[in-house]
């Protein structure tokens, strides 16, 4: 789906916003049927939900509303998503779920990043000749699912922060999965686009009834994955990593070329880190560290682009996006040659943050000609230690995952944010029979030829570019971000705390103005309303921007106004997302 914005009239939407107008709150496009009653942008003085979907934004709202937090809503949205997003993520995958504490005062991250079983082998995604297997081969494959985290990571969440227990979480998604609800056009169009993929398994009775794959009005009825998730509430997280269903997953996984075994799943654990903080223009931010790329290119972008004063040029100026392409080029080659999972190999953040390091990347950039050749620099110049990797060139072809983001924040001062993935649309595709949980293809987020920092080994956590991240004034959480879509989820954070802060751009303009996305001299994206002078000055440059806008990713975030008391939450339009605020009536 496109934007339905009518670029002229966001242009000067944008124009008025900078000049500090009220804020806009019109929807950016009809909400799909069955959904009507859903606003793409919410007030509340209680709290507030925004996620990629209305059904999901419901069920989390309801808990703020009987007395959860922010923590409990997190957990019932993710089992609801599972239901209403089944392409995006859930318990068959994995993700970075960040807290703030209202209480403490602490901003925490609970990793639940999937991880390669005890059998994987760096060369496992090589052919008999040493070449790399097509991305469309090896995606659809065992050797693609990593040990699955997203449980896990819940349960530890509940454990440190929550009210309420699993149990009364995942109900309202029983009944959801049980009884069926409306599929919206971004599920329906999905199942379209991959009904191959989930023809090859147990997938295809749920997504493909008699062969035809279900269309938007129809009603998804997943009779399993309601019994999967009452084995869970009856039983606790064990239901799912030993005993049958651990059994029937990894059988499942071997059966389509995996190695995958029950022990793998018994030995798997999140972990507990601090977020990697940076600073821009009087804002703390807090963001997401390995094996997580996402946070510290975030930072290191921001850097780079904070001395060139982009919002001199208009917002929609060829400067601007020449700017931000040539940004994004250096930081990418230095995502592609230094990041990776710090229990198996050294990521120099320090060095890749350090102020004389921007300065010399900054020289790189040029207002008057394109880089050609935007190459890694040497940030162990400015670090302790040394590379215990070397920089391998790997193969083009791979395709940008989806993955769904959402944010909740509620009245005692706590707030998530929270990326949450199976990686490609419907993952590998595999379902686990019976049980109807989805299979990630995770470990497609390996290097495919090995060598370099993100190699496959075995227990270890691919690179991941999820970006859940939240903004700081005066020690106060006053703004979340996050995106879904692969590596461009680095650029999608980036540019809506670009356009907020920089240009001053009020949150929901901020979300819909028109993104781009470049990780290399042969990988351009751009969306609809980018005015098409600008493009045409960037291609006389020697940007190869294509001839068709995309959409890249789907923001959902909060603003937490300090001054008023209330927050906004902001759902993009490139989805049927929905934010609501929580208004209780106080005696």
């Amino acid at each position: 789906m496109k934007k339905t914005w009518n670029v002229c009239l966001a242009a000067l939407l944008s124009v008025l916003l900078v000049a500090g107008s009220a804020p806009f709150h019109a929807e950016a496009k009809k909400p799909p049927k069955g959904y009507d009653e859903y606003k793409q942008v919410d007030v509340g003085k209680d709290g507030m939900v925004a996620t990629a979907h209305p059904l999901a934004s419901e069920i989390g709202a309801d808990i703020l509303k009987k007395g959860g937090n922010a923590i409990d809503a997190a957990v019932a949205i993710q089992f609801a998503l599972n239901v209403t997003e089944p392409m995006m993520s859930g318990i068959g995958g994995g993700g970075f779920m960040m807290v703030y504490d209202g209480k403490t005062k602490d901003t925490t991250i609970i990793d639940s990043r999937e991880r390669a079983p005890a059998g994987a082998t760096p060369d496992m995604f090589l052919d008999e000749n040493g070449k790399a297997i097509p991305f469309s081969e090896r995606v659809t494959k065992g050797t693609a699912v990593g040990v699955p985290g997203t449980l896990k990571g819940l349960e530890k969440a509940l454990d440190k922060w929550g009210t309420r227990s699993m149990k009364q979480l995942i109900s309202p998604s029983i009944k959801l999965a049980d009884k069926g609800f409306p599929i919206d056009s971004v599920l329906a169009n999905a199942i379209s686009d991959y009904q191959e993929k989930l023809s090859r398994t147990a997938a295809k009775d749920v997504f493909l009834p008699n062969g035809e794959p279900l269309k938007e009005g129809d009603t998804l009825i997943q009779k399993d994955l309601a019994k999967t998730f009452k084995l869970i509430r009856s039983k606790g997280i064990d239901a799912f990593y030993e005993g049958k269903f651990a059994k029937a997953l990894s059988d499942t996984v071997q059966d389509f070329g995996g190695s995958m075994t029950k022990k793998d799943l018994e030995n798997y654990d999140i972990t507990i880190d601090e977020p990697i903080w940076g600073e821009y223009q009087g804002y703390q931010i807090a963001t997401t560290p390995p094996p997580s790329s996402g946070g510290v290119f975030l930072l290191q972008m921001l850097n780079i682009l904070d001395d060139f004063n982009l919002s001199q040029y208009d917002i929609r100026s060829w400067e601007k996006y020449h700017l931000l392409a040539e940004t994004m080029h250096l930081s990418y080659a230095d995502r592609a040659a230094y990041a990776g999972d710090p229990e198996f190999v050294n990521v120099p953040l320090k060095g890749l943050l350090h102020p004389d390091y921007i300065k010399e990347r900054q020289q790189l950039i040029s207002l008057d000609e394109v880089n050609k050749k935007p190459k890694a620099g040497d940030p162990w110049k400015y670090e302790e230690g040394t590379a215990n990797y070397k920089q391998v060139e790997q193969p083009s072809d791979k395709v940008d995952g989806q993955t769904t983001h959402f944010t909740v924040a509620d009245r005692w001062g706590n707030v998530v944010s929270y990326t949450t993935t199976i990686e490609q649309l419907f993952g590998t595709g595999i379902m686990v029979p019976d049980y109807g949980v989805i299979l990630n293809n995770e470990l497609t987020d390996f290097d495919a030829v090995p060598g370099g920092a993100n190699e496959v080994q075995p227990n270890k956590r691919p690179l991941s570019s999820m970006t859940p991240t939240i903004l700081f004034k005066d020690d106060k959480p006053v703004l979340t971000v996050g995106s879904p879509g692969g590596a461009t989820i680095i650029s999608s954070v980036l540019q809506t705390i670009f356009f907020n802060i920089e240009y001053g751009m009020e949150l929901k303009a901020a979300v819909e103005e028109p993104r781009i996305y470049t990780n290399s001299m042969s990988s351009y994206r751009y969306e609809d309303g980018v005015p098409e002078d600008a493009l045409s000055k960037l291609k006389d440059m020697g940007h190869k921007f294509g001839t068709s806008p995309v959409d890249i990713g789907n923001v959902q975030s909060i603003f937490i106004d300090r001054e008023n008391g209330t927050f906004k939450g902001v759902a993009d339009s490139s989805r049927n997302g929905a934010a609501i605020g929580i208004n209780l009536k106080h005696k």
